[in-house]
């Protein structure tokens, strides 16, 4: 079967041969497993791994791009989004921020005009370069939204400034959210009129961290669900699935999106508290579920390989499921913990 055959049956809730497979390994995991034997880059190819292919457009306000220090090890610069952040050169981690441009209303207001639609932010010449072959090759296509609680606390405003916002100044908030997905939307509609078509949309929104929520459910429910909808809601219009990212534990908040139609959920965080076999249990029926198996164990090949053995067969009953850990393979997993841990999961994925 091709991947996308794979996913298409996962989400109708359907058997495939296996369970497919969609997850990341970092730049720096990628170069610690060449030097350990990888002869390419391409680990997808070598395992013969299904791979997620995305439609990625600028959502940004595309503030101009300033590098303020740099030295051998690390690098300070702006971004699109107005954020300060810190980057390490060689050692992936997540980048620290620094500060933020856009802390109030008045400060969004003035950025906000430059969240408009244009041409130029889909990139063209990559689609014309890539997109028949991905189709020939039958793969599974993603279109991408960038909106919501995530982008904009951790991208643009800060986290502070936004819980504070949520309670405070919930307008601004809302006007935040509505602005990135209308845009977001505008691009993935000309995407679509050009005629290329994708399978799903997708967004990354990580509403949890470990044990909990950042909000309740009815600051959800005024402030984020409406937004959420509608990107389920122009998915279904089109005929395709919707897929959410929120990293954290979010178990409170399922029932709710699997109420609105949501399609699809990564990457189930186990560590945060995530319990996928509940989830399967009670919403499998109607939800595709990704990920769930716990990054921080994928280099204890004695502690992660029973759990795959445990997880997986229930997970793929009846389709709705595609293997993946809780966030992204890091550079603690070796080359030979990364094998052991495909051959592990296509044992028993296979159906």
């Amino acid at each position: 079967m091709t991947t996308y055959e794979r996913v298409k049956r996962m989400y109708e809730h359907r058997e495939a041969d296996r369970v497919p497979f969609f997850d990341y390994a970092w730049p720096e995991t990628v170069r610690r497993w060449r030097s350990e034997g990888l002869p390419t880059d391409d680990y997808y190819g070598y395992f013969d791994l299904d791979q997620n292919m995305h439609i990625s457009p600028d959502h940004s306000p595309r503030l101009p791009v300033r590098v303020i220090e740099e030295t051998e090890d690390y690098i300070i610069s702006t971004t699109p989004w107005g954020a300060t952040r810190k980057n390490f050169k060689e050692h992936t981690t997540t980048p620290e921020s620094l500060g933020y441009e856009i802390t109030t209303p008045d400060k969004w207001l003035k950025i906000k005009p430059r969240m408009a639609m244009a041409d130029d932010r889909i990139p063209w010449d990559f689609l014309k370069t890539h997109y028949k072959k991905w189709r020939e090759e039958g793969q599974w296509i993603t279109g991408d939204l960038w909106f919501g609680f995530d982008i904009t606390h951790s991208g643009a405003v800060g986290t502070e400034n936004m819980l504070i916002a949520m309670l405070d100044e919930p307008e601004w908030v809302m006007d935040m959210f509505d602005t990135e997905l209308n845009l977001g939307i505008s691009l993935l509609n000309r995407i679509w009129d050009a005629g290329y078509t994708f399978d799903e949309v997708m967004w990354w929104d990580d509403m949890g961290y470990k044990g909990t929520q950042f909000f309740s459910m009815k600051t959800y429910r005024e402030l984020l669900k409406p937004f959420h909808q509608k990107a389920i809601d122009w998915a279904h219009a089109h005929g395709i699935k919707a897929r959410l990212h929120s990293c954290g534990n979010i178990m409170p908040f399922v029932p709710e999106l699997a109420a609105m139609g949501l399609d699809g959920l990564n990457p189930m965080e186990v560590k945060a508290g995530m319990d996928p076999l509940r989830l399967k249990k009670e919403f499998g029926g109607s939800m595709l579920f990704h990920g769930g198996t716990n990054a921080a164990k994928w280099h204890k090949p004695e502690v992660i390989l029973p759990e795959i053995r445990h997880l997986v067969p229930q997970m793929m009953q009846n389709g709705g499921y595609i293997f993946a850990s809780d966030h992204s393979i890091p550079p603690e997993v070796s080359f030979e913990d990364f094998r052991a841990i495909i051959e592990t999961y296509k044992e028993v994925g296979t159906y």
